[in-house]
């Protein structure tokens, strides 16, 4: 049974986690990031452990082009993508007037353009052949607006809205969607967003156990998956019941330093 799977961001943390969880299960991957040192280091320790075929594209999705660049790239391939894991995506902390324009909007590239192009691109094919699977990894965050995250948790909240509706749209042709939603998790992510010193990033998942709460979610077809029971529990049930200015207030002394 063709088992392949198209990994964005896939050089660290929940990427790299979902591509060695898949590798286990004796699927070929497509791994996708910037640095490709760290593509072709994981290609070969999953091609080594597990006997399965990985292809390697190095680029930035979230160039202008990047998304149909890999469109392109994986049609090269004699491969055939069964699974769409959305990873990449990055965040930033700060006031919206105090970061610079061109990051936030870099952002909206990534998390938003490029998820949506590959959606399009693959799903079409998914559709067309019968069947497919795709996971977009968004956030708890796409459930509440962020202040100092502006950007960074409405792009989420597109990611969350954007999933459901396509898995309304796809699921009789057997194409499911599911969106992934995780508090904090232990990646390089805090890092590149400079949440280090925030009460956001005290504790957290490790990403080995997020990748496989997503992928047995998606695997099964979920059309959300909040993997800390306690976040499901807030989100579904006391957040929303909450005044919007004491959410509000309540996001931004979290993501203070």
């Amino acid at each position: 049974m063709p088992n392949t799977a198209l990994i964005t961001g896939a050089s660290s943390g929940i990427g790299a986690a979902l591509a060695r969880f898949h590798a286990k299960t004796g699927g070929d991957l497509i791994l996708t990031a910037r640095r490709v040192d760290a593509l072709n280091a994981l290609k070969d320790e999953l091609e080594a452990a597990h006997g399965v075929t990985v292809r390697v594209v190095a680029l930035d999705l979230g160039t202008a082009n990047g998304a149909e660049s890999l469109v392109e790239a994986v049609e090269g391939f004699d491969m055939t993508v069964d699974i769409l894991i959305n990873n990449a995506g990055f965040g930033g902390h700060g006031r919206l007037i105090d970061r610079d324009l061109a990051d936030e909007q870099a952002m909206i590239d990534l998390n938003v353009k490029a998820l949506v192009t590959l959606t399009h691109a693959f799903g079409s094919k998914m559709a067309a052949k019968g069947g497919g699977r795709i996971l977009n990894v968004g956030s708890t965050a796409g459930f509440m607006p962020g202040p100092l995250q502006a950007v960074y948790f409405a792009t989420k909240a597109f990611v969350n809205s954007f999933s459901q509706a396509v898995d309304h749209e796809l699921r009789d042709k057997g194409v499911t969607v599911t969106v992934l939603a995780p508090g904090y998790v232990e990646t390089e992510f805090a890092d590149r967003a400079d949440l280090d010193g925030t009460d956001l990033v005290k504790s957290g998942a490790t990403p080995e156990s997020v990748a496989e709460y997503g992928y047995n979610a998606m695997m099964n077809g979920d059309l959300v998956a909040i993997n800390d029971k306690r976040l499901s529990f807030m989100l579904g049930w006391i957040t929303p019941f909450l005044p919007r200015r004491t959410v509000l207030k309540m996001v931004e002394k979290m993501q203070s330093k």
